[in-house]
């Protein structure tokens, strides 16, 4: 007797691909998310036909099961940013896919796949790409690769992607589809997904298993440390005389942060916190010591100097962090990683203890309870001490004593401090920003702090502001939605300020902070630093003499980003800046607050930088900028150290 054949439905592959996309779920503590919450696209003639179409059928009209919503782009690097805000903002167990046509719009995806994949957020990528049949050779935007025939431009994808398929055959999806969600749904492997679409591929029909558009749950993995690690690093912390914590990005997407507030307040143990890290624990939380590294408090690099025991949790240790390798100066010290990937546990030879972060960390406790262990209370009283003295430095920087005059960036962080609470979202980036909120910043929320610094990527912000908007908005009351800023020197906004209309389009209320300084003004000044005498930072005028020294350029950001469909409040003053912040945080649509920035003096500057970075410097030079440079280059490297 035959069997009967299994039930197919007859689909292009793309139609086969967007359903399937609309019924997969990640489930992690006994929540559901849908893993693919929407799909953001441009279209040109190697995704329309495909993709495109699938897209209508999806969100509109004749379709069967979930629909897949669309959401309409400007730039290929900026829809991958918001897919990235949006994944961020969801704890990534929600994310964005984002199809482009082939050619340049393939290529413009892979500035914001790195960026995804260097921060582990998960965002599908969905390109179109050649025409797998080759019915005509070369065709319009095609790579011609003379030693290989099966090489296109979307091969660039490949080392800034988690996984990647070239889906050659509509057959082919089944497998490549699946491995796509398991990495997507991977904590430790999570990042950019690229399947590569031929544009005959996506429009071709086949006879789908009807299996394959079940719905799927992908659980979110929660693993447990194992006993010999633990037992090993319950030793380390009960021999520890000054021990550290330094929280990462893993503290917060694993929503440990209230895991770490109880293990801090049975061990006393201070919490210092990279940028990704930063809210683990909030800012008037006894044990937050603030941010590490160069851009660190005097209080954490201190404390990181004299440390004999540093317990990371959920941190890569970049450079920035690590001070280039010369913050732990400690002869003695230690290092217990807790982190979910073996590769960054085992950094800096450390005692590995591989687990999810919330899951390692209550295992930490319940090991420790027993056995009596808690920080000197001196050593408790020391950093406290330390802390309220940095506090004192923090408020000198952000005090406005003369609400006429022009603002320096530190006083527009002030500003914004006292009228903040924990419901809002701060977005950065990129330039000198970055560096004041993470010695400045008071975080009051665990997801109020959104810097990207992974990767730094200028031109972030306002789209992943969109991206973070969306997800808010599926998160809490759509009458209350939560004030977002997005903020940006002119710099960063001139890279990426067209999505803007996509805010304007969508009348998402985000509130963009411009700060104008008329150039590079992180890079000029780093530029000083190492002798490069702030060439190329300014935008200015050339002169006589053909340099950039002239007076600035008469470029009106404000007026760009009315033109682009904000509403625009200038400020000039102080006083002007106060209230127009606050009008901006009450509006109801796109809001832009602009505001030229004095440069800042000894009173209202940020603190400067408490630990060293690595930059090299020209090692021979006719310049006496360049030869100053690098003889403090030759000081400060010599404190480097390899922790064996």
């Amino acid at each position: 007797m035959n069997a009967r054949p299994a039930p197919t439905r007859r689909l292009t592959t793309a139609q086969a691909l967007v359903a399937f996309l609309a019924r997969q779920y990640t489930e992690r503590d006994g929540r559901r998310h849908r893993l693919i919450n929407a799909t953001w696209g441009i279209f040109g003639h190697g995704n329309v036909a495909g993709i495109g179409q699938a897209l209508v059928e999806a969100g509109n009209g004749n379709r069967t099961g979930p629909r897949m919503p669309y959401l309409q782009g400007r730039n290929e690097q900026a829809m991958v940013h918001a897919a990235v805000g949006f994944a961020r903002q969801s704890g990534r167990l929600s994310a964005h896919a984002v199809t482009t046509s082939i050619g340049p719009g393939a290529t413009n995806l892979v500035t914001g796949a790195a960026l995804a994949t260097i921060n582990h957020i998960p965002v599908l990528l969905l390109p179109g790409d050649t025409f797998a049949t080759r019915p005509a050779d070369p065709v319009l935007q095609q790579l011609e690769v003379p030693y290989t025939g099966d090489v296109s431009v979307n091969d660039c994808l490949r080392p800034v992607s988690r996984y990647f398929d070239r889906v050659t055959r509509p057959e082919a999806l089944i497998p490549a589809a699946l491995q796509a969600m398991r990495v997507l749904a991977d904590p430790a492997e999570t990042g950019a997904v690229t399947l590569a679409l031929p544009q005959d591929v996506q429009a071709e029909a086949y006879d789908w298993p009807e299996a394959f558009f079940a719905e799927r749950v992908w659980r979110v993995r929660r693993p447990a440390p194992d006993t010999a690690e633990l037992e090993a690093a319950v030793r380390a912390v009960r021999s520890a005389r000054r021990p550290l914590i330094v929280a990462g990005g893993g503290v917060r997407h694993s929503a440990a942060e209230e895991t770490l507030a109880a293990f801090t307040a049975a061990t006393r143990i201070p919490v210092a916190s990279t940028q990704a890290g930063k809210g683990a624990l909030r800012h008037d939380h006894p044990a937050d010591v603030g941010g590490i590294g160069h851009t660190g408090t005097a209080t954490a690099d201190e404390l990181a100097r004299t440390a004999d025991l540093v317990i990371g949790v959920g941190t890569r240790y970049t450079d920035f962090t690590t001070a280039s390798g010369t913050l732990f100066e400690n002869p003695a010290v230690r290092f217990l990683n807790l982190n979910i990937t073996g590769f960054d546990a085992h950094k800096l030879a450390a005692l590995p203890l591989v687990a999810d972060a919330r899951t390692g960390l209550e295992a930490l406790t319940s090991a420790l309870a027993g056995r009596g262990y808690r920080v000197d209370p001196a050593y408790e009283t020391e950093y406290t001490g330390a802390k309220e003295a940095w506090e004192e430095q923090v408020e000198a920087s952000f005090t406005t004593p003369d609400p006429t005059a022009r603002p320096t960036q530190t006083q527009v962080l002030g500003l914004l401090d006292t009228l903040v609470t924990e419901d809002d979202i701060l977005i950065n980036a990129a330039g000198s920003l970055p560096g004041d909120l993470h010695k400045l910043w008071r975080t009051r929320s665990r997801d109020q702090y959104h810097v990207e610094y992974g990767y730094s990527c200028m031109g972030y912000e306002i789209p992943a502001a969109i991206g973070v908007l969306l997800a808010t908005a599926t998160q809490g009351s759509p009458d209350r939605p939560r004030p977002v800023w997005a903020l940006v020197g002119d710099g960063t906004y001139l890279m990426n300020p067209t999505e803007i209309v996509t805010a304007v389009q969508e009348n998402l209320p985000l509130k963009l902070v411009i700060l104008q300084n008329h150039g590079y003004a992180s890079i000029g000044g780093l530029s000083e630093t190492v002798g490069g005498e702030r060439f190329g930072t300014d935008y200015r005028h050339r002169d006589a003499d053909g340099g950039f020294t002239g007076p600035p350029l008469p470029v009106d950001l404000a007026a760009n980003a009315a033109s682009l469909g904000m509403r625009v409040l200038r400020a000039t003053t102080i006083d002007d800046l106060r209230k127009a912040l606050a009008e901006a945080r009450s509006a109801d649509g796109p809001t832009c607050v602009y505001v030229e920035t004095e440069t800042p003096d000894t009173v209202s500057g940020p603190p400067p930088a408490q630990a060293w970075w690595d930059v090299p410097v020209a090692e021979t030079a006719t310049r006496p900028a360049a030869v100053k440079a690098r003889e403090e280059y030759d000081r400060r490297v010599a404190a480097r150290r390899h922790h064996l």
